[in-house]
């Protein structure tokens, strides 16, 4: 969407006091741990941008509080696997050989939005050291989300996904819809369900000082059943807020709950003929 696409569709323009006004009528509170994922657009035309969304993130939750936003970087992973856009076979080689390796310090996010990006270099924030999935948190406990994140369960066990769970954290989902909800990665780590599988990658990497290829092997995941669970879950257990921030909509969800019914959900729908399919 073009900037004049934005205006366009704007009443009056967000500021970070009504921004502020908006997270806290959602049910946003001081000394939250929130996940966020976000679109910018989507929130109309905000005064200062990405700053000021960050901004109003910060004062709402407050010193106590742990902002955490997703920084992943897809094209750090192994060629082999990419579709959108896939690339010719004989450059493959090539990008394993010469591209740089992962940085937390300097590598940019890669399709997160403006929001998380510039998050990522925010004063204080840390950064996980995963090459593909990492994440950034600031705030209280952001050292105890991010410390530890392992490279063969990038969204699972070994993920800032289960310290944001273990923390009783939220999700929320700031002009985005569920097809973005990351935790309900970590549902299918823990899930039991025909055609569960792993699949070899790789990411360029410094190791000992020297830049190599290193290979991992992790679950294949798959979102496309997660506006389907995002339905469900707001039916069955009315445990999601939702409300305009600006002029876009966002729902607001404790992170616990969200897994523990996607698990239960994947357990019973994701079955032997959709494994095969």
């Amino acid at each position: 969407m073009s900037e004049g696409d934005v205006i366009q569709r704007t009443g009056v323009p967000a500021t970070v006091e009504t921004l502020k006004t908006d997270l806290s009528a959602l049910g946003v509170r001081p000394g939250m741990v929130l996940l966020v994922h976000s679109s910018l657009s989507a929130l109309g035309w905000v005064c200062g941008g990405p700053v000021a969304v960050i901004q109003a993130l910060h004062e709402t939750i407050g010193l106590e509080g742990t902002l955490v936003m997703p920084a992943y970087t897809g094209g750090l992973t192994d060629p082999k696997n990419w579709q959108h856009p896939p690339v010719p076979e004989d450059w493959k080689d090539t990008i394993r050989a010469e591209t740089p390796e992962f940085d937390p310090v300097r590598t940019p996010t890669r399709q997160m939005g403006q929001i998380a990006e510039t998050f990522r270099t925010w004063p204080d924030v840390v950064r996980s050291t995963h090459p593909h999935c990492s994440f950034a948190a600031w705030g209280t406990h952001a050292g105890e989300v991010v410390e530890g994140h392992e490279m063969e369960n990038g969204l699972g066990e070994g993920s800032p996904l289960a310290r944001i769970y273990e923390l009783d954290g939220w999700v929320l989902l700031l002009g985005v819809g569920f097809a973005s909800n990351t935790s309900i990665h970590l549902a299918e780590y823990r899930a039991s369900y025909p055609g569960k599988a792993y699949e070899t990658n790789g990411a360029p990497m410094l190791v000992d000082g020297d830049r190599r290829w290193v290979t991992v092997s992790d679950l294949v995941v798959d979102a496309d059943d997660f506006p389907a669970i995002g339905k469900q879950f707001v039916v069955e257990t009315q445990g999601v807020r939702s409300g305009t921030i600006g002029e876009g909509t966002a729902f607001l969800m404790p992170q616990r709950l969200l897994v523990d019914h996607a698990v239960a959900w994947m357990e019973t729908h994701r079955t032997a003929s959709e494994a095969d399919a």
